[in-house]
């Protein structure tokens, strides 16, 4: 700012505080404008940081919401057939989703524990776009100009919660309500314009478990776009700034449709997973004991 003057005058992000991302989108700013800061960062000598030197939490602190959906057919799929059923025809025809809980949002590095009622702790590899601008009534072939960035989603999953729950077609609830990690970037879209492919793109999507690689898919498969996704969500209600909305997970991106062939568990304290997504970066979550106050 100090070498142009008029930096201030022409961007509105460099006439405020630069705090959290939450209280930018909260001022009605979107994510694209940050821009500004990283143009301004790069001509000037010393003011980045290396990302060894810091400390990352998850990108949005409070979501309003998360609505996480079920795009991928490999996934889907296995889910049915262990229930000894085919894949619903409403599936391949309505994007479906559920809300999860944004209280127990974790970022890189913070641990998960299992449930105090479960056994069977999983992950889910998945992919999450954040709305960074009020919207309601999408069409989805625009929808996704909504979007500010994509971010890795790990929808940790206690499975055996989430068996009772499914069996009276309600939920997931306890089975999914008390962790969801994301991070560690959040990508603009324009950073994967050159890898779209389909109603995705066409990035690796890897979960390594203490450093062995159990999962393998590819955004670029999913039944669904988010602009699809975001059509459904934003039918008859508003989508808010900091909105999260999940892919759902890619085909063998978790224990569930893994665990017999690799692991022969599920997850237990001592553990670490990682979850990576070309140029989304990797996340990695230790798994621990419950702390005893919780």
């Amino acid at each position: 700012m100090e070498a142009d003057p008029q930096l201030a005058h022409n961007a509105a992000l460099l006439r405020q505080p630069l705090t959290t991302l939450d209280d930018l989108l909260a001022r009605g700013l979107r994510v694209a404008e940050l821009g500004a800061i990283v143009d301004l960062s790069a001509d000037a000598d010393g003011s980045t940081l290396d990302a060894a030197d810091l400390e990352f939490g998850p990108p949005i602190l409070e979501p309003p919401s998360l609505r996480d959906f079920y795009a991928f057919e490999g996934h889907v799929k296995t889910m049915w057939e262990r229930r000894g059923g085919t894949v619903p025809e409403a599936w391949y025809r309505i994007p479906i989703f559920y809300f999860s809980n944004v209280s127990e949002i974790r970022g890189p590095g913070d641990p998960v524990w299992s449930p105090a009622a479960s056994q069977e702790l999983d992950y889910e590899l998945e992919v999450a776009a954040l709305i960074d601008t009020p919207v309601h009534d999408l069409r989805a072939e625009r929808a996704e100009e909504a979007i500010g960035g994509y971010l890795i989603l790990n929808d940790w999953s206690a499975r055996d919660l989430q068996r009772e729950e499914t069996a009276v077609r309600l939920g997931p609830a306890k089975g999914k309500d008390f962790a969801s990690s994301i991070g560690p970037w959040l990508v603009t879209p324009d950073e994967l314009a050159d890898a779209r492919q389909e109603k995705g793109y066409n990035l690796v999507m890897t979960a390594t478990v203490n450093g062995s690689e159990l999962s393998h898919g590819t955004w670029a498969d999913a039944q669904f776009s988010f602009g699809e996704m975001l059509a459904r969500a934003s039918a008859d209600t508003r989508l808010r700034p900091g909105d999260l909305i999940g892919s759902g997970t890619v085909g063998t991106g978790c224990l569930l449709e893994v665990r017999d062939e690799f692991l022969k568990r599920y997850l237990e304290p001592g553990d670490e997973v990682t979850l990576a997504v070309e140029r989304l970066g990797s996340l990695t979550t230790p798994i621990v004991e419950r702390p005893m106050n919780r």
